[in-house]
């Protein structure tokens, strides 16, 4: 892992500007993707300011918050992952978009180079269906806020290498999270886990059982969790959860454990889609 010494992150999104703050924080070269100028550089933008935060709150020093920002890169165009040992692909949910950016970034990147895949439900033996060496095509699954979350899932998928999930492994340790080995199934661990969280807890609302306030606060309170599954889900994005609950649903065949809610699908048609939109279970004016 010492011969990792720059990161590409393709997406400027939520988890992919959140990722590229990561890596720079810990001493890393990062080129951040995304399609268009305004975009990147407005996430770029956020990731500096976050970055002054910091200093504010003294977590880190100016001479730490200077370097990472020196570190920090923009671009509109993938061939300048072409000296990345490591690309981390943080796009939204749809395979047929993350199969066209591991089929560009293979024709770009060295052989010996590791692309991960920050899907939080979708399979990777399917998304490296269509590159020539899927033996170094894994997943590498952050948690929103990527930066201060510890956990990351790294995922195998059917013809991903032990040395690709070791490198991965060992990776994730020099960043300082607390990586988890886990086989390519629906939902991985933790979305698996969750959908119950946030089915059940739509269920009650919609029975009217308890409110999003009583269920949250209970759920904070009597269940010592840090934040409630309507919170949750407006810092996620309601339409992100949605996806993917519908994605761990139809990989399990349609088991009705993992059914989404049809309150939920409203939130997202109605266009209130939690913090990023200043609304959804709750109001961020």
């Amino acid at each position: 892992m010492d011969l990792i010494k720059k990161i590409g992150v393709v997406g400027s999104g939520t988890m992919g500007a959140g990722i590229v703050q990561l890596m720079v924080q810990n001493g890393y070269a990062a080129v951040m993707f995304d399609i268009d100028q305004v975009t990147v550089d407005k996430a770029k933008v956020g990731i500096e300011s976050k970055l002054e935060r910091l200093v504010e709150k003294k977590k880190i020093s100016t001479a730490e918050m200077n370097l990472a920002k020196e570190l920090l890169e923009s671009t509109t165009d993938l061939t300048r992952f072409k000296d990345c040992q490591l690309v981390i692909e943080a796009v939204p949910e749809k395979l047929e978009i993350k199969r066209s950016i591991f089929q560009q970034l293979e024709e770009i990147c060295s052989v010996e180079t590791i692309l991960a895949t920050n899907t939080s439900s979708l399979s990777i033996t399917e998304i490296s269906g269509t590159v020539q060496h899927p033996n170094r095509v894994a997943g590498f699954h952050f948690f929103n806020p990527a930066p201060v979350m510890p956990l990351v899932e790294v995922v195998q998928g059917l013809k991903t290498s032990p040395e690709t999930i070791e490198s991965l492994v060992q990776f994730a340790m020099k960043i300082n999270k607390n990586p988890v080995v886990c086989k390519d199934t629906p939902g991985f661990i933790v979305n698996r886990v969750a959908r119950p969280f946030y089915n059940e807890a739509l269920r009650i609302m919609n029975d009217q059982v308890a409110s999003v306030d009583q269920i949250d606060r209970i759920m904070k309170k009597a269940g010592n969790f840090k934040m409630g599954p309507f919170e949750l889900q407006d810092l996620i994005g309601i339409d992100i959860n949605f996806a993917t609950t519908k994605s761990v649903h139809a990989s399990f065949y349609g088991e009705s454990r993992f059914r989404p809610h049809y309150y939920q699908e409203r939130m997202v048609q109605s266009g209130n889609l939690g913090r990023k939109t200043k609304g959804g279970f709750f109001s961020y004016e």
